[in-house]
């Protein structure tokens, strides 16, 4: 190993420390990584002070992170990585529906629901809202037995385990498809909602003069075995934060159209999935 002699020389030296790395992806990665990340303090000159702020946002990010939510995964969220690397990953060659960001809210082993069933529970009152699709492959074939996974923030911008009023599990169910591919379920209407701002993800946010709050939408998570796991979200198309999502969440192609119903009755969604072959691997979830 050679002695560091100059701020040039570190890179270098580093990177020849990470080159017997035995697995070859670890050494890409972590490679590119430390060059881009040096090129980066080169680049803005950073100060002492500055980078003990940064360390100390890191600490704080993963001291914010509880039951009730994922700061980490937030702050992916906020400087657009989570988006960026759903993109990349999910390029829809033949068509297949758009991806988007997991989001910090996701838990795992939500109630089955049966065809029709509301997962607004327990008196949650809001805009009656029935939601209705069909999955297909991407032939264009109806996949029986399918999972929808669905989730959202209640009428009041929350999800259940941020919100003590709303019972466990609330605003969240898993479907299976039947025979024709078709799933229905019943919800409220959910509201836009401001990501968590009470931590150091808020702290930068009102920094850069940037506005926390999301669009409405429902997130669904649809899989089947033999498929690539569509994680994805639907936002209202009268929403006015469309244009202004603060974790870059939407495409043309996720904005659904939240039909009103007349004098007041249920609102319709009727939104349909494609689903890319490869395989059924789901994601960690955010909180527990």
């Amino acid at each position: 190993m050679t002695i560091v002699t100059t701020p040039e020389s570190v890179l270098g030296i580093t990177l020849n420390a990470m080159s017997r790395t035995p697995d070859e992806r670890l050494r890409t990665v972590m490679a590119a990584f430390t060059r881009h990340l040096h090129a980066f303090v080169q680049e803005v000159a950073l100060t002492e002070e500055e980078f003990e702020h940064a360390l100390q946002f890191l600490v704080q990010i993963g001291q914010a992170t509880n039951e009730s939510k994922n700061e980490v995964v937030l702050a992916a969220d906020l400087l657009g990585v989570s988006t960026l690397v759903a993109l990349l990953n999910n390029q829809d060659p033949q068509g297949e529906s758009p991806a988007a960001l997991l989001g910090p809210f996701w838990r795992a082993n939500a109630p089955h629901c049966e065809t029709g069933e509301s997962i607004a529970r327990e008196g949650t009152t809001g805009t009656p809202l029935s939601v209705r699709g069909v999955v297909r492959d991407a032939q264009g074939r109806p996949l029986a037995g399918a999972t929808v996974d669905a989730w959202q923030a209640s009428p009041v911008g929350l999800y259940e385990n941020q919100d003590p009023q709303q019972c466990e599990m609330n605003l969240r169910g898993r479907f299976q498809t039947d025979s024709e591919g078709r799933f229905h379920f019943r919800t409220v209407r959910p509201a836009g909602y401001p990501v968590p701002t009470d931590g150091p993800c808020g702290e930068l946010l009102r920094a850069q003069q940037r506005h926390p709050n999301r669009p409405a939408h429902i997130h669904f998570m649809v899989s089947r075995p033999g498929h690539k796991v569509l994680i994805t979200q639907v936002f209202a198309d009268d929403d006015q934060n469309l244009e202004s999502d603060p974790v870059f969440g939407v495409t043309r192609r996720l904005i659904g159209r939240f039909a009103p119903g007349a004098d007041g009755a249920e609102a319709t969604l009727e939104h349909d999935f494609v689903l890319e072959a490869g395989e059924m691997k789901f994601p960690h979830p955010p909180i527990p």
